[in-house]
């Protein structure tokens, strides 16, 4: 697992319950069949698997969580540049299982 400031943060944001999803983001959930609620309440046990904390659009971080039926869900959370809040979650999807590896935290070309 990778530590990251911005996680941290972000998760402190979310418990505070002070989130924005994005336009993409509620595209990509409906899309993936993917509830809101499943993410804000699986964050806790999130696993950063990429820090991005210089990203020119702000801090993000995509973390690796699972939905209640323990199906993989990868998200990218961020913070607006030059912001301290709210939470946005930038987008969420299934991880496709031919791209990543068997616990979803590696891209394959990375093996």
């Amino acid at each position: 697992m990778i530590q990251s400031d911005t996680f941290d943060i972000i998760k402190g944001l979310i418990l505070a319950k002070d989130v924005l999803i994005s336009s993409h983001g509620y595209d990509e959930l409906a899309e993936d069949g993917i509830f809101v609620e499943e993410i804000i309440l699986s964050i806790e046990n999130g696993i950063v698997i990429e820090d991005y904390p210089t990203f020119g659009k702000g801090p993000c971080c995509l973390v690796l969580q699972y939905d209640t039926a323990k199906r993989p869900i990868h998200t990218v959370w961020g913070l607006s540049k030059q912001t301290q809040r709210p939470a946005v979650l930038i987008t969420a999807y299934r991880p496709d299982p031919d791209r990543w590896n068997s616990d979803f935290t590696r891209r394959n070309n990375e093996e």
